[in-house]
Order: structure tokens, then C-alpha cells, then sequence
């Protein structure tokens, strides 16, 4: 294997574990990041899943029923800021195409065997640093309020165990005996014991001292603003402190990762999918388990002693402002499920935001251009960035290496929309 010198555009988690496979493999890596060492990225706040019981795309049946349910709603799941924009008409339409069962069905196995794989390849993590993001494995609680969703997730369980894949079916006592210190107001819930979850701010900070360490190069507040095409491949990143020659480019700036494909004339559809989350230092409460509250699209998750809750879907551009309604409808959703929380309760809480890089068909872009062959897009999880980091980057080191990949990515090809 030649010894590459490999240039990632982005330190967020799939940029930091593209970097740390690759180091692994012995190859030379410069991480270039838009922002400073303490910068943001959507993975810092989001709620930590790592989720083998995530098989279903964000562009699954019925969804798109759904989300024009929730549109008059300024509290609900999902919502979308009218705004005259070609690329989030066209990417709606694409959305709509991908969201059939058939399409949801054979993304299945493929989204299993990635969340499986990341989740071997996180306990190794663990095991290597101390455990230092405080990786959990108590498995996912899906919690139901309605006969009608009980009855769709009863179907998606038994979908999971076709896939090989444990799901337990709980009537409200069971819950209750699972987690005895929280008071729960549902009908039942599902459970996914192969669920785990850890605190993402701290596996950001193992993940560049580990890259560090093995002596990466960081250049920060460098905006990558063009590739320099040398032929038929890409000799430089153009950034705001100028150029950074590699052997090799990966593509893992997240919502912005478009912006550098255009740059290759090559199409990557992506919307930046708004999610919020906020964090209670001393909850009243505290599970063991991560859980989602599954009409709300809500997720609770116990950081050490503090919990976090997060979600909504929020398509508004490249607007990190907080929009107040979208805090209201998670805070008020967690009050019905959960009664012993208030909404008051999060009055001292400061919400965080941060931008999903949603692909129409719910499925990330990996793999090499073919506008630019020593280009390697690695981008494109929405909600699954933190639970399929470590297999991306993994994935992307067997790329640049030139070996089979350990699994056929053949269906995340970057160019399938063009």
C-alpha cells in the first residue's frame, strides 16, 4: 500500500474518524475545519445514539403524510420555512420518489450492517481510551401513546427481528419495571436491546486527541472555498490561509459538503436538517436508557447525571437561529410522556441548534467521484452522523487504501442523484 497524504475537509465525527482510520492505515492526514479548535459541529448536541434499530430511512412510508400533517403546526415533529428555493423543491420531490416501502425495505439490511459495524468498531474505541465518551450500552426504550403508533412499531419490530436484529414488545408494567425511578405516562413501548448511547461532546474531544496524538495536522478557521483541479484529479483545497496540496480529498463538511461538490460541477442533493436539543444538568428524573418518545419524535438521553433532550426537523436553510415553538413543542411533548418533567424545568437551560445534512433518499453519499477519482465524498447521515462515524471513516480508509470495503457501499454512490 503507498502511503498517502490524505486532506479531510471537515473535523467533525465522521471527518475526526475518517482521520483516525486513515492514521491507522498509516497514511499522512491534514484536517481542515472551518472553524476554531472549540468549534461547533451538529453532532455536539445531538443525543449520542448509537442505533442498529435506526434500519428505517429518514425517507420511509408515509412519511411525507406526516409531515403535511405537521405542517400547520409550529410545535411539531417536522417543519419546513416557506422560502422560494429551487434546491429544496427539487430535493422534496426526490424525497417524495424515495419514500416507498419497497426503497425502505431494501435500505434495511444495508443501514443494519452499517450501525452494527459502527457499534464493534465504538466498544473498540471504548476499550482503547478509557471509555472517556462514556459509551452506554442499555439499549433504546421507543415509548407509544397512541393504538395507531403502537400498532406501526409492533410492524417495525417485527421487521427488525427479520433482520436479525432483537426487539421486545412492552405493555406499560413492563416499561415501568425497566426503569422504576421514572414516572411514564404511555401505553407500552418497544425496546431495542442492541441500542446504546454516549455523550457526543466528549467523543468529539477523544477523537482529536486520539488524531493528535498520531499526529495529524489541523489547519482551523480555514474555509475550504475551491479545488484546484490538476487534470483530471484535484491537486489543492483553495482555503481563506490558501492552499493545501494532498494525494487524496474527503469530503465530510456535513451540510456544506454541496457547496465543494458544485466546486467539481458534481450534484449533491443535501438539506440542512435544523435539530435542537437541551440539556438538564440535575434532572428530576434520570433514566438508564436512551429513549425516544415516538409520536413526538423526541429523544432523552442520560449524559452522567445530566439528561438531554433533542429533536425536531427543521428545514430553514443555513439559519442557526433558535426558533422558540420548535424548544416549546420538545419541552411540552417530554411533559406528557414523562409527567414528572415540566416545562419551566428547562427555563435556565440555553438550547443548542445545529444542521443535519439530510439527503433526499435518507441514505449518506460515500464513495469516490468520478468527475474527480481521488475525491472521496463521506457525507449526508442527517440524524445518524454520531452512530455511523467510526464505519464511515473506517469505509473511507479502506477507499483510499484501495481495498474491497468491508461492506458494498455501492448504493451510497455520491453521484446517484447526478
Amino acid at each position: 500500500m503507498t502511503r498517502k497524504h490524505v486532506v479531510v475537509c471537515g473535523a467533525g465525527v465522521v471527518g475526526l474518524s475518517s482521520a483516525y482510520y486513515l492514521l491507522e492505515r498509516g497514511h499522512r492526514v491534514t484536517i481542515v475545519e472551518r472553524g476554531g479548535p472549540d468549534h461547533d459541529c451538529c453532532s455536539l448536541g445531538n443525543a449520542g445514539f448509537i442505533s442498529p434499530s435506526h434500519f428505517l430511512p429518514l425517507a420511509a412510508p408515509g412519511i411525507v403524510a406526516k409531515a403535511i400533517g405537521w405542517m400547520g403546526d409550529p410545535e411539531s415533529p417536522f417543519y419546513v420555512r416557506p422560502r422560494l428555493d429551487w434546491g429544496l423543491f427539487s430535493w422534496g420531490y426526490h424525497f417524495w420518489r424515495a419514500s416507498t416501502r419497497a426503497r425502505a425495505r431494501r435500505a434495511g439490511p444495508l443501514l443494519r450492517d452499517l450501525n452494527l459495524a459502527s457499534r464493534s468498531l465504538f466498544e473498540e474505541l471504548a476499550e482503547g481510551s478509557g471509555n472517556s465518551f462514556g459509551l452506554r450500552r442499555e439499549g433504546l426504550l421507543l415509548l407509544l401513546r397512541t393504538e395507531r403508533g403502537f400498532e406501526e412499531e409492533r410492524e417495525l419490530a417485527g421487521r427488525s427481528r427479520e433482520l436479525g436484529m432483537p426487539a421486545e414488545v412492552l405493555d406499560r408494567s413492563q416499561v415501568q419495571a425497566l426503569e422504576p425511578q421514572v414516572t411514564f405516562d404511555v401505553l407500552g413501548g418497544i425496546r431495542y436491546p442492541l441500542d446504546a448511547h454516549l455523550i457526543p461532546q466528549e467523543l468529539i474531544r477523544t477523537l482529536t486527541r486520539l488524531v493528535k496524538a498520531r499526529e495529524a495536522g489541523f489547519v482551523w478557521n480555514a474555509e475550504v472555498r475551491d479545488l484546484r483541479r490538476a487534470g483530471d484529479s484535484v491537486a489543492a483545497a483553495v482555503t481563506s490561509q490558501g492552499e493545501i496540496q494532498g494525494d487524496e480529498f474527503v469530503l465530510a463538511a456535513g451540510s456544506w459538503t454541496p457547496q465543494l461538490g458544485r466546486r467539481l460541477g458534481v450534484r449533491l442533493p443535501v438539506q440542512p436538517g435544523k435539530g435542537y436539543s437541551m440539556t438538564l444538568p440535575a434532572p428530576v428524573q434520570l433514566p438508564r436508557h436512551s429513549i425516544i418518545l415516538q409520536e413526538a419524535r423526541v429523544a432523552i438521553t442520560p449524559m452522567g447525571q445530566a439528561l438531554r433532550v433533542a429533536g425536531t426537523m427543521e428545514m430553514a436553510g443555513y439559519d442557526l437561529s433558535i426558533n422558540p415553538p420548535r424548544i416549546r413543542g420538545m419541552t411540552r411533548s417530554l411533559s406528557r410522556y414523562l409527567p414528572a418533567f415540566r416545562p419551566e424545568m428547562f427555563g435556565a437551560c440555553t438550547p443548542w441548534c445545529g444542521l443535519r445534512p439530510c439527503t433526499p433518499d435518507g441514505l449518506p453519499y460515500l464513495g469516490r467521484l468520478r468527475e474527480a477519482p481521488n475525491v472521496i465524498v463521506a457525507s449526508g447521515h442527517a440524524m445518524m452522523g454520531v452512530s455511523l462515524g467510526p464505519v464511515t471513516g473506517k469505509l473511507v480508509s479502506e477507499i483510499v487504501s484501495g481495498d474491497p470495503t468491508s461492506i458494498d457501499v455501492s448504493a451510497l454512490r455520491p453521484e446517484r442523484y447526478g
